[in-house]
């Protein structure tokens, strides 16, 4: 996964833990949390506010 596959990050995020609501987590641990998924394997340093609140939006829409 790359930060690009905004969609595929939001499954797995969902997938890790479905009874976190998305909206109550800090963009630090998101972005940690994303670094660690299994499967990931693009530079931490590629990602930016405009990516992770994409990601978090797509979790959002999984979670609800």
């Amino acid at each position: 996964m790359k930060w690009t596959d905004a969609q595929e990050i939001a499954w797995a995020l969902y997938d890790r833990d479905p009874d976190l609501d998305p909206q109550t987590v800090r963009f630090t641990d998101l972005h940690q949390w994303i670094c660690d998924l299994e499967g990931f394997d693009d530079d931490p340093e590629k990602s930016n506010e405009s990516i992770l609140e994409a990601i978090l939006l797509k979790w959002i829409e999984e979670y609800e």
